[in-house]
């Protein structure tokens, strides 16, 4: 935002509230028992606005209090919750609380109007996280507080209707799923065409699915994924999870050779069907309507080509996929840690009722009728969903704009604000300072002594090392120094630097990832 809402004022977070970055405690004082306080370690445990409680610890090291805001500050970064009770937080959060007691609502509407920057700004090889330096230093857009006041009430007004339409939103899935089973649950039970048959019921032949197989079923192939990546397409158990195979440009392609692609090619109205995998997928069954070049398919699944004399494949993919299909097929199924599966015996052995080919053709026409209307409605629900997300996040956008609510000239400025924040700051350190010492008689660390207005005069363990130096050192060499002690807190280094280079101690040559520092010399 080039130009501020008139009465607004910007200041970095640590001008506008306390935080207090997360620390692992000792895992001998965590456990499943509520014994002690809550115990919060990151996202994992946020719920819409407040976390559930996993792990309790009796012996805390960082604390957060009743309300503040819960940052998640390590894979992923970004997401906030509101702490409800006082809780011990570890180090993948950070806990942040408005000085002005009246800003704390505001402030958590405007870290969820932040996230999606905050999620790409984590740094780092085996996991994306923000530092204590980076956290301090996030600008902050501040309203005057009266109108801090109405933007908190008003967004928490379209957030809570927002909240109240997706969740009408998230029951659409199911319902669609529901319909798609009672579509075949009426075609494989002859109520689908009772109407066509004069209302007649069902006088269907009973089979098994062996006696309409023509070719199979064959076991597909299996390819080590050293051969993957180029040469001919193949289709794997997640190529047909709705019935149909997978946009043919996502189908990953395997080494093969002449005989492989000659004894495992797939042919137009081929049956797949998925022989090995979790429960719940498994027997999903799909139909090849097309197949735009030659393609192949792996050891999970078996290939059936049908008797199409007696019956049609897309029939038959209907009756598979049915709850009566699914449970045939499952019955028989051999389960093992995290899978399970079934045999061609199971497959062939399934019985199922077959209409003629004239009612076959008109059962196949009215489900795939139904489900173009399923399709159309699951369309509509996505495009819903997308309405509704974009919603929210135009109204954090519009409210940080100053464009949610009316402004009001002659309401205090939010500079006037913020000056008496830092006012009352300077007029009462020790008990700005009284929390955080509390936490330092557990584990003293570097993130609790900046954290204290006035400094101990001890020298800092950064600063000798460079004070006995002799000439400049990187950031990277002054960590390879640091006692395991200091070294725990990567983010500390960061931090006593910057405050080294405000309090004139040391002094930068260069910059960015070359720059050194070194002591000045008194």
């Amino acid at each position: 935002m080039s130009e501020l809402p008139n009465g607004w004022a910007k200041c970095k977070l640590s001008e506008f509230s306390v935080i207090e970055m997360g620390q692992s405690p000792k895992g001998e004082f965590v456990g499943d028992t509520p014994i002690g306080l809550p115990f919060y370690q990151g996202k994992a445990e946020f719920g819409k606005w407040y976390p559930t409680p996993r792990k309790y610890c009796s012996q805390p090291t960082k604390i957060a209090e009743k309300n503040d805001i819960l940052l998640s500050i390590r894979a992923p970064v970004g997401p906030t919750n509101l702490c409800p009770e006082k809780s011990c937080i570890g180090r993948g959060l950070a806990s942040i609380r408005a000085f002005e007691e009246k800003s704390q609502k505001y402030l958590i509407h405007y870290f969820r109007y932040l996230e999606p920057w905050l999620s790409e700004q984590g740094t780092g090889s085996t996991f994306k996280a923000i530092s204590g330096g980076f956290i301090r230093d996030i600008d902050v857009l501040v309203a005057p507080l009266n109108e801090q006041i109405r933007i908190a009430d008003k967004l928490d007004s379209i957030l809570a209707k927002v909240d109240r339409a997706q969740a009408r939103l998230d029951k659409i899935p199911g319902i669609i799923k529901r319909f798609r089973q009672s579509v075949l649950a009426a075609a494989t039970s002859g109520e689908l065409t009772r109407e066509w048959r004069g209302n007649k019921d069902a006088n269907w032949e009973t089979t098994v699915f062996g006696d309409l197989i023509k070719n199979g079923p064959q076991n597909g192939i299996y390819k080590p994924s050293s051969s993957y990546g180029s040469g001919t397409k193949i289709i794997r158990i997640d190529g047909f999870y709705d019935g149909n195979l997978s946009p043919w440009s996502t189908i990953k392609r395997v080494q093969l050779d002449e005989s492989e692609l000659s004894k495992w090619k797939l042919n137009v109205d081929d049956i797949l069907i998925n022989r090995v995998n979790s429960i719940e997928y498994l027997g999903k069954c799909g139909h090849v309507d097309a197949l735009p070049e030659d393609a192949v398919f792996e050891s999970n699944i078996m290939r059936v080509e049908l008797d199409k004399a007696r019956a049609i494949p897309r029939f038959i993919k209907y009756f598979l996929s049915s709850t009566t299909g699914l449970s045939q097929l499952r019955a028989n199924a051999k389960h093992a840690v995290n899978q399970a599966s079934i045999n061609q015996t199971d497959v062939k052995s399934v019985e199922i009722q077959l209409p003629s080919i004239e009612e076959q053709t008109i059962i196949v026409n009215k489900v795939e009728a139904l489900f173009l209307k399923a399709d159309y409605f699951e369309k509509q629900y996505s495009d819903a969903k997308k309405l509704i997300n974009k919603l929210g996040q135009s109204s954090l956008t519009k409210a940080f704009r100053g464009e949610l609510v009316e402004q009001n000239d002659t309401e205090e400025p939010a500079s006037q604000l913020l000056a008496r924040i830092k006012q009352q700051q300077l007029e009462a350190p020790k008990a700005t300072r009284q929390t955080r010492k509390l936490a330092a008689k557990l584990s003293p660390s570097v993130d609790v002594v900046e954290t204290d207005v006035e400094l101990a005069p001890q020298e800092s363990e950064i600063l000798a090392l460079l004070k006995n130096a002799t000439g400049e050192l990187s950031a990277q060499q002054i960590m390879d120094k640091l006692t395991e002690k200091t070294f725990e807190q990567v983010d500390a280094l960061f931090t006593e630097l910057r405050r080294l280079l405000d309090n004139n101690s040391i002094v930068k040559v260069g910059s960015g990832e070359a720059c050194t520092f070194k002591a000045i010399k008194r």
